[in-house]
């Protein structure tokens, strides 16, 4: 533990560090999915459809805006939103078939702390629990840790959000714990739940990844056949095996 002159705790030196650049929009190409600016001549009328599916409007459930009844006042949404550099927007694209089909964004883009958030994400039901999602996911996380050089990546939810829970934690985030009465969203409370992942921890992730997207990893009907957590418990008794027998 490092400590001062009068014997107080304080944080070790950061080693090999300078401040990120902010992100940039720029085209993240995967196997599946790509990632690009959101455009709204461009993207607006496929997600418009893609989102029209969501029985009862269900994605919008934990969103501070929407849904979206018509088509004008979804441009209107994606028209101002496309236009900031915090969030930062990016549309996932289906590769196969050319078609937006969801929504992410970089936000509170901190760069003196090397930290931001990923957040506003918003998955069609053609996009959820595909692999397409899982891969946009890594896409973002990878250019934030490694061109970039963050340290910190966040991700916050509704802590009633079930869902988006279970997928931070599926993505390598760590819960830190729940700020209560953090915000007031449609007129009701919202308890907000905090994930990280950090960039040492990224390494593994970046590993585990690469091995559950591998096109060997899925049947012909996309079912996958090693779980992304199953291949983070192997990476990691490889990791020990190797440093059990590196000391003996």
């Amino acid at each position: 533990m490092c400590t001062n002159s009068l014997g107080q705790p304080i944080g070790p030196i950061v080693k090999n560090w300078t401040e990120p650049k902010r992100p940039i929009l720029m085209i993240m190409d995967g196997h599946y999915c790509k990632l690009e600016k959101l455009n709204p001549l461009r993207h607006t009328e496929d997600l418009f459809e893609a989102n029209s599916l969501s029985k009862e409007d269900g994605i919008w459930a934990y969103l501070a805006y929407g849904p979206f009844d018509k088509l004008e006042s979804y441009q209107e949404w994606v028209i101002d939103m496309a236009a900031k550099s915090d969030p930062l927007f990016y549309a996932i694209v289906d590769k196969k078939t050319d078609k937006a089909l969801g929504v992410a964004s970089y936000l509170r883009i901190t760069p003196t702390a090397g930290s931001l958030e990923v957040g506003h994400i918003n998955f069609s039901p053609a996009l959820q629990k595909t692999v397409m999602a899982t891969e946009a996911m890594y896409l973002m996380m990878r250019h934030v840790f490694v061109e970039l050089g963050y340290r910190r990546y966040e991700w916050k939810c509704n802590a009633l959000n079930e869902g988006s829970k279970i997928a931070a934690k599926r993505l390598g985030f760590t819960y830190e714990g729940t700020f209560r009465q953090a915000g007031v969203v449609k007129g009701r409370n919202r308890d907000t739940a905090w994930f990280s992942i950090l960039d040492h921890e990224w390494p593994i992730m970046d590993q585990a990844f690469s091995r559950w997207l591998a096109k060997d990893n899925f049947t012909a009907d996309s079912q996958q056949l090693t779980s992304l957590s199953d291949f983070v418990k192997e990476i990691r008794q490889e990791q020990a095996a190797q440093t059990t027998k590196s000391i003996t």
